[in-house]
């Protein structure tokens, strides 16, 4: 809490607060049993960025010696976190707004590609932000396109002021952090409590701090002055809204994604489901009401969620035991942390990343996998590093949504059955060569203008592979009724007879284009369009064309969809009655094939 406070440009005591009112929030109404939400890096990234432009370090309007009632802290501190909790606040409004829209269906566009980018981009910018404390370097705020890199490039101008023993300090912070977590991970069957690395390294820290007096005789940076105890509720300033849209957008959305993201892998690892539209509706409350309690903008975060993994943790009632925790600090402990060292807090940022710096090794997976989503994600945390978290995730949706438009016309859109491959049992006496002119269509996917084109293409081609038997069996039509009509001697009797026998053949063969809707989920005016044409063109070749699986279903939202397609497809042409073209299942419409099949039949030898 203390650490994300300082990356987002406010004083830390903010940051306990952060990790006590969401915690309660989200407890009440979130769906994520392993979810630990509260300060998280990302959100406080861009928070800061409305904080630094809104109310700038080097401000002439505030004075460090003119100090506001509330807190004992100065009218430049409680300005900066009225900017902060202004973004928490319109964040968590939007927030709440989408689970109005019942927006979180519309997660399925946050591809595991684009959020693994994205998170891993924005790790990037919380690890470079922490250079100045690692460094113990006197650093201005850069931000805007291309921010990063300025960064680094002024570090490299001004290496020569790089403080070393805050260099030394983090850099000894880091290998004990590490160390120590990869223990816990190694031994974490084998012992049952949990090393706190994190808290035993900041007592360590302070109490050397404190009794090296290193403030003074090293200038380390340290925390400085914790206020005591909760503060009383206060309106965010209203009047800030307006500047701060872009950055209450960038919380909004980057915020539920990487909760969201950690929420499903809990609910995958421990077998239970996450409501995707609770979830925005738990946030957004976790951002709202604590804006009140001068809160930054809150989120749930990985290296806490793996906490509760490894502590065997399995309802939210262990983080309201955190909560009581926090609140001891923020009311016994919180000014004995006066003394603690900035790269100390800055290593602790570094390290709690790592999960997500880790997430590089998905490249490989993407490359062996799908070529297409490894250029997704080397994209995406390009565009992420180079301006913002919340322009990275934008830009991968929005490819991912190209992509998908110009993959989904060429993906299959049918597949040919035979009439064995079908739930239609055979009984001994029936005749299964009749039953050789059908031919069964599955339909894979929805029918949309993206793909419909496609779908006739390909029905046509299926369709043109048996037009050299048809256009055989036209010709014997013309000479036999050639022959029947110009021979009235009785000599040629047998010879009619034959060329009747192979009339009847032919006509008890007249093919038949049987389409199984079961797969077909949705469909546009366009889709509806090409079922009628290719019914008219297959009518025009003397093939029967019949619908399955388009009358009442079991499942509701098909049935829905069915009802539908019959009543958009009659609507839209001049079909024939709905009992001799749509069908319930594949098996009924071979039903009435065969009775059809044998009735003409009996009226076949009837002519001849």
């Amino acid at each position: 809490g203390l650490a994300f406070a300082v990356l987002s440009s406010v004083h830390p005591v903010f940051g306990l607060y952060g990790s006590f009112f969401p915690v309660i929030i989200y407890a009440i109404f979130g769906t994520g049993r392993h979810v630990a939400t509260g300060t998280f890096a990302l959100t406080s990234l861009i928070s800061a960025n409305a904080v630094e432009r809104l109310v700038p370090s080097v401000s002439t309007n505030f004075t460090t010696n003119n100090y506001s009632k509330v807190l004992g802290l100065s009218e430049f501190e409680m300005q900066r976190i009225g900017v902060a909790t202004a973004v928490s606040f319109l964040g968590g409004i939007i927030q709440v707004a989408m689970f109005t829209l019942q927006l979180g269906s519309a997660t399925f566009l946050l591809t595991e590609p684009v959020i693994s980018a994205m998170t891993t981009g924005a790790a990037t910018h919380v690890v470079t932000s922490q250079v100045k404390y690692l460094l113990g370097m006197k650093m201005p705020y850069i931000s805007g396109p291309l921010g990063l890199f300025h960064i680094y490039a002024y570090v490299f101008e001004n290496i020569s002021s790089v403080q070393l023993e805050a260099l030394l300090l983090s850099l000894l912070s880091i290998v004990v952090l590490v160390l120590v977590k990869e223990l816990n991970e190694k031994f974490q069957r084998n012992i049952k409590i949990v090393l706190p690395v994190d808290l035993l390294l900041i007592i360590t820290t302070s109490v050397a701090c404190y009794y090296a007096d290193m403030e003074y005789v090293y200038g380390l940076e340290v925390v400085g002055h914790i206020p005591e105890g909760l503060p009383s509720p206060k309106t965010p300033p209203m009047n800030v809204l307006p500047e701060v849209v872009t950055e209450a957008f960038g919380v909004a959305l980057v915020g539920y994604v990487a909760s969201l993201a950690l929420a499903q892998g809990s609910a995958k690892k421990f077998k239970y489901t996450v409501d995707d539209n609770q979830e925005f509706l738990a946030h957004g409350l976790s951002n709202v009401i604590p804006s009140f309690f001068f809160c930054i903008p809150s989120a749930a975060a990985m290296g806490r969620t793996a906490l509760l993994y490894s502590t065997g943790a399995k309802t939210q009632v262990a983080c309201l035991i955190s909560c009581v925790l926090v609140l001891v600090v923020i009311y016994a402990i919180g000014p004995m942390l006066y003394w603690l060292p900035m790269c100390v807090l800055a290593s602790i940022v570094v390290v709690g990343l790592k999960g997500m710096l880790m997430q590089f090794s998905d490249l490989k997976k993407y490359w062996n996998v799908d070529k297409i989503d490894w250029g997704i994600w080397v994209s995406t945390y390009v565009f992420t590093i180079c301006f913002a978290a919340n322009v990275g995730l934008l830009y991968g949706v929005v490819c991912t949504i190209v992509i998908v438009v110009f993959r989904f016309p060429r993906a299959k859109t049918l597949n040919l059955k035979t009439v064995t491959e079908v739930e239609y049992k055979y009984k001994p006496e029936d005749n299964s060569e009749s039953l050789k002119q059908v031919k069964i269509v599955s339909v894979n996917n929805p029918l949309v203008f993206l793909n419909a084109r496609k779908f006739r293409t390909d029905l046509i081609k299926i369709i043109q592979k048996d037009s050299v038997g048809s256009q055989a069996c036209e010709d014997v039509n013309k000479v036999g009724c050639a022959i029947c009509f110009s021979n009235h001697d009785i000599k040629s009797f047998s010879f009619t007879k034959c060329v009747g026998e192979l009339l009847q053949s032919c006509h008890s063969e007249q093919r038949v284009l049987v389409l199984d809707c079961s797969g077909l989920n949705f469909f546009d005016y366009t889709g509806v369009s090409v079922l009628l044409q290719i019914y008219m063109d297959c009518k025009n070749r003397h093939i029967n064309v019949l619908l399955a699986h388009c009358k009442g279903n079991a499942h509701m939202f098909v049935c829905f969809i069915a009802a539908s397609l019959i009543k958009a497809m009659q609507y839209g042409g001049n079909l024939e009655s709905e009992n001799s073209v749509f069908f319930e299942s594949v098996s009924s419409a071979i039903d009435a094939i065969q009775i059809h099949r044998n009735y003409s039949k009996f009226n076949d030898q009837s002519e001849v």
